[in-house]
């Protein structure tokens, strides 16, 4: 636990935190000699403005309060700015699928490091099994990348992240009633579970909008325009399952105070970890302006549900600090006894615990009823067929024996229960037995 605390620090007067459009047009970074970690927090923080600035709109259009109003619509005025001035660090000559290779790097060692903090079983196993399918969205990208424009993907993820098959991207289409977890109650949570929460569901609705957005506008090719329409649809089932989880009887303004909370320790840890003076102090200016922003959501609570902050967040202290880096061995580990799971409500299972007449198999019946025609298996197969060989970047022998082969592409894994080794199907070592209806849940994985 950190000793800083933003509620002890005396904020600016947010009339003061407007920004001129010099200050909204920084200078990009370099592509090339960038570090990874870098471009990963752009986007993080790009998404991490997004998500508070379409929280602020949506607490407006509930609001009956026109004085209410005015005051989310001064602080989210600053929110756009500062997320015009994150969203402009990235460079003109970097094409959309490079910085769709950050966007999964992100998801992956994000997600990892999340899910590396967390303490309750629910969400670290939510977190868990939506990181495997994000690690498989970045190989399906590299494949595409280096074989549609002959760019090496190590370099863009500087060796930190492993590139390599997990739970096949077809295998991740289910049926919408399969895509909610359990919520949480923030006065019995731990402060990093709520925090988490609140990082990753902004982290994947970015992913998830910029897909919905660029799939059109990929110029290069009709494969890759499919590709992101795949994977995009795997982005609107992770961000369901995540804001799942978040506390659904929180209040619009306690919300808001958690909000402006988060994006405070978020900036805080990328001023603490930023290798890139020139950023660093973008992260600096930003976070002062999310103090002024953090104050002005405590006045209001005050202001309309007379609550002090501490009702909310009983100990102001930030957590220990959000560092990305790699989780090489800690995904090598969920790869090798999760991925042959999949969901059932809200509960993560293995696929032969599936009933024939289960949303799922329906599901797949319906979406990938071609087998041959899917964009993210064409994706690979083409690379095959070029090359001789699919993409990677692996650091040891793949973990799981059954995606050894690099001449040819598995889609059965996790989607065909015969074709789904036992090896790969547990949750933990007692999966079999979780109960979703308790606060813990025996499918935890603590290595």
């Amino acid at each position: 636990m950190s000793n800083f605390n933003p509620f002890e620090e005396r904020p600016m007067s947010i009339e003061k935190t407007f920004m001129d459009w010099c200050m909204m047009d920084p200078k990009p970074y370099n592509k090339y000699d960038t570090d990874p970690y870098t471009k990963t927090r752009i986007i993080l923080m790009n998404g991490t403005e997004f998500e508070a600035q379409w929280f602020s709109r949506n607490f407006s259009r509930h609001c009956d309060d026109n004085d209410l109003r005015r005051e989310l619509a001064l602080t989210r005025r600053i929110e756009q700015q500062q997320q015009k001035r994150i969203s402009c660090l990235r460079p003109r000559n970097e094409t959309i699928l490079e910085t769709t290779i950050a966007y999964e790097q992100l998801a992956v060692d994000l997600t990892a490091v999340l899910a590396k903090m967390e303490c309750d079983c629910n969400v670290k196993n939510a977190l868990n099994f939506a990181l495997l399918e994000d690690f498989d969205h970045l190989y399906r990208y590299s494949n595409l990348l280096d074989y549609e424009y002959g760019t090496d993907p190590q370099k863009l993820v500087g060796g930190y992240t492993e590139i390599m098959p997990a739970r096949p991207t077809i295998s991740e289409h289910r049926h919408p009633v399969d895509s909610i977890f359990k919520h949480v109650c923030n006065k019995k949570s731990d402060l990093q579970t709520i925090l988490n929460i609140n990082i990753i569901t902004a982290a994947e609705q970015q992913t998830m909008n910029y897909y919905m957005n660029v799939a059109p506008l990929y110029s290069n090719s009709d494969l890759g325009r499919r590709l992101y329409q795949e994977i995009g649809m795997i982005e609107e089932q992770h961000v369901s399952q995540y804001e799942s989880l978040k506390d659904t009887n929180a209040t619009w303004l306690e919300d808001l105070l958690m909000h402006e909370y988060t994006e405070c320790y978020l900036y805080y840890s990328c001023m603490q970890t930023e290798c890139d003076r020139y950023i660093r102090r973008i992260w600096e200016e930003c976070f002062i302006q999310e103090i002024a922003h953090l104050h002005k959501a405590k006045e209001l609570l005050w202001k309309y549900e007379k609550k002090d902050w501490q009702q909310v967040i009983p100990n102001g202290n930030f957590p220990s600090v959000l560092q990305l880096g790699p989780n090489i061995e800690y995904v090598r580990n969920i790869i090798a006894t999760t991925t042959g799971n999949t969901q059932r409500k809200e509960c993560v299972v293995p696929l032969k615990d599936l009933e024939d007449s289960a949303p799922f198999f329906y599901y797949q019946s319906v979406v990938n009823n071609n087998v041959p025609n899917v964009a993210s298996h064409v994706t690979i197969s083409k690379r095959i067929l070029n090359k001789g060989m699919d993409y990677r970047y692996e650091v040891a022998k793949h973990p799981i024996k059954i995606l050894e082969d690099r001449k040819c592409d598995n889609t059965s894994l996790a989607r065909i229960p015969c074709d789904t080794p036992d090896s790969t199907s547990v949750c933990g070592n007692t999966a079999q037995n979780c109960d979703c209806t308790t606060d813990t849940c025996a499918g935890s994985i603590t290595w």
